[in-house]
């Protein structure tokens, strides 16, 4: 039955999915984070609101263009109960801002692959990435991404490695400009200091890091399963392949380097999740067997939120 509903693009997935992350959003709010009606600011949190229900789109215009997956709703499905696995992200506006961003990084570097508008598009992914920084400063580590992504399409052409440097100096000067006419210059000194705060990841928390380190070693198995599968599927889609699996590795390291009290930027690392899993359900040819796991992979986030609840 949840196979028959997502297994095709439909306005009413879209509809059930934004529903209940919009619900969920609040449930997160008040249940789990205990704030109180005065406790939160409406119009930033309707702003962070709105920003992590357009991701939905843009998660799924995303896998669509570049036919990550196939023509199925899996792909927001998932990206929703990953945040039921992972709640404490939804208290992190900044997570939410730095995921989106990345998302659109990862629009225009997967385009590349059309080998049309390179410095453009190199540009374009650069510069989100950057913009991300602004939010967590760690995230300028997605620029190896670029570096990855111009190494593998067009290394020879001096001018593409080139951008990068007009990235990081029109990036600059636009920051520095705002915070002049902010009067916060030093911003720029504060938050991009790359400090690691060590009193946050240790004492390690049981409960993060093992469910941390099961959603790891499940996307290692995931992805090597997807590396098995696309043996026979053509260079093209290994090579975008490897780009998402850098792009999580990554993930998992900005994760850990911003970790404090206050952070949760797991998120980041639920797009190239997503693409896993569904690759995975896919290679399923049984019904009934893809059907229990689709069974298993609503009921299993639902108790993992119950069991911290």
């Amino acid at each position: 039955m949840i196979s028959s509903i997502f297994e095709k693009t439909k306005p009413i997935n879209f509809i059930i999915v934004l529903v209940f992350l919009f619900l969920f959003y609040w449930s997160v709010q008040f249940y789990l984070l205990d704030y109180t009606f005065t406790d939160i600011e409406i119009a930033p949190s309707i702003v962070v609101l709105s920003i992590l229900l357009f991701s939905v789109f843009v998660v799924d215009f995303v896998v669509k263009r570049n036919k990550l997956t196939g023509t199925n709703s899996f792909a927001i499905l998932f990206f929703t109960l990953l945040f039921v696995v992972f709640p404490e992200t939804l208290g992190d506006s900044n997570a939410v801002f730095t995921s989106f961003f990345l998302l659109l990084a990862m629009r225009r570097l997967l385009s590349i692959k059309s080998l049309k508008n390179i410095k453009l598009k190199i540009f374009d992914a650069g510069l989100w990435i950057c913009i991300s920084s602004i939010f967590y400063e760690w995230a300028i580590l997605y620029l190896l991404l670029v570096f990855a992504a111009i190494y593998i399409y067009d290394p020879k052409n001096i001018r593409n490695w080139l951008v990068l440097l007009s990235v990081g100096f029109s990036f600059f000067m636009i920051l520095y400009g705002v915070m002049v006419l902010l009067d916060e210059v030093s911003f720029m000194i504060i938050h991009y200091d790359f400090a690691i705060n060590y009193d946050a990841i240790f004492p390690i928390k049981w409960w993060s890091s093992l469910k941390l380190s099961l959603y790891a070693l499940l996307n290692m198995a995931l992805a090597f399963s997807t590396f098995i599968h696309l043996g026979k599927a053509g260079m093209g889609k290994v090579i975008i392949m490897r780009l998402i699996a850098l792009s999580f590795i990554i993930g998992i390291v900005v994760n850990f380097l911003v970790t404090s009290e206050n952070t949760s930027a797991v998120m980041i690392t639920f797009f190239p999740s997503v693409i896993f899993i569904v690759n995975y359900l896919e290679s399923i040819k049984k019904p009934k067997f893809l059907e229990a796991i689709l069974i298993a992979g609503i009921l299993v986030p639902i108790l993992v939120f119950v069991t911290k609840l």
